[in-house]
């Protein structure tokens, strides 16, 4: 297998122990493959504001592309660089026929400057809502992009909601589903990890062929197709583990990893 250029990984359920925590292996793997000249760099749903504590792991440039592919966040300076949004007119449709078609649908948006959301809407409970989260109708969002629209029910199945909301969508968006429970993640059409993971190696002048890219959801197969190798983990979602060029151990396991050690073996 062709030594690569670039490494790029999905971090929650990939990269991140099962407790959301990096292990000191993995993160003593990490600098040793920036050392050895290859770089490396994080591709994930989550928005910039879950970030922050994972700044020491960044790869020296600090850069990590969030919200599947709605921000490519500096961790160290706490800045959005740059962000791929909705149209304002974009999202009130696409709210309007989901809350046709799911009444008891409640939303929140990613913005650069930090989170909107429903009363109503359920939280992820290891990341607590910050002081500057603006709670109020989605229908009265004004005057920002949106980075990634969310929306979840309170009474239907995960998998029938998400196929409900996938079929709404349509082409209007990107539609994509992280893992996390039955929340529907929507950004702009044509936003995805694989676009803007793209676009920031070609500036670094890398191609597909000369990178390996690692995940374990559905939102991450555009990525791990684009790539010269792409990565499954051992507990990947099935689709992932079969579109894969390589496999490794599970994210308990420290299976990324134990994959990128033979690149600093000496």
């Amino acid at each position: 297998m062709e030594r690569p250029r670039l490494v790029a990984t999905d971090l929650d359920g990939t990269l991140l122990r099962s407790d959301g925590t990096l292990s000191d292996r993995t993160a003593q793997v990490l600098v040793a493959v920036e050392e050895a000249g290859i770089e490396v760099v994080f591709v994930t749903a989550r928005p910039p504001r879950w970030l922050d504590a994972l700044a020491d792991a960044v790869a020296g440039h600090g850069t990590v592309i969030c919200g599947n592919g709605a921000f490519v966040y500096d961790v160290g300076a706490r800045t959005v660089l740059s962000a791929n949004g909705f149209e304002e007119v974009v999202v009130r449709s696409l709210v309007a026929d989901v809350r046709a078609a799911v009444p008891d649908v409640a939303f929140a948006a990613e913005r650069a400057s930090g989170l909107w959301f429903e009363a109503g809407f359920a939280h992820d409970p290891l990341h607590p809502v910050p002081e500057d989260a603006v709670e109020a109708p989605i229908e009265q969002l004004a005057g920002e992009p949106v980075g990634k629209l969310l929306a979840r029910s309170r009474s239907l199945p995960a998998a029938d909601f998400l196929e409900r909301v996938s079929e709404v969508v349509g082409e209007r968006a990107s539609f994509a589903y992280s893992g996390a429970g039955g929340l529907a993640e929507i950004n702009a059409a044509g936003v995805t990890k694989a676009v803007v993971l793209e676009r920031w190696a070609a500036e670094l002048g890398i191609g597909p062929e000369h990178v390996w890219a690692f995940g374990d959801m559905p939102n991450d197969l555009p990525m791990l197709v684009w790539a010269g190798v792409g990565w499954a983990v051992a507990n990947a979602h099935p689709d992932v583990v079969a579109a894969a060029d390589a496999h490794c151990g599970a994210n308990d396991e420290d299976g990324v990893a134990r994959a990128l050690e033979p690149l600093v073996a000496q």
